[in-house]
């Protein structure tokens, strides 16, 4: 985050691989292409803030970037 790698790591060590949770959570969910799926908390995770720069990757899949942006008051 904000260019400091906060976690590294390997979807191998997830408990339910990335097929199971898309699964189970279709049968709650209308998931869509580009939808993200949030799962834990890994080591290394911390509270974000408005501003901040958030990076992720998974090799053979695809890169993310996004920034944070303020609350919507309404």
């Amino acid at each position: 985050m904000n260019g400091e790698t906060r976690q590294r790591s390997d979807l191998d060590k997830m408990i339910w691989s990335a097929p199971e949770l898309i699964a189970d959570l279709s049968r709650f969910y209308h998931l869509e292409p580009g939808d993200l799926i949030f799962t834990g908390t890994p080591e290394g995770v911390g509270a974000v803030k408005p501003g901040d720069l958030v990076e992720g990757c998974i090799e053979g899949v695809g890169t993310i970037t996004l920034k944070v942006a303020p609350a919507d008051p309404s």
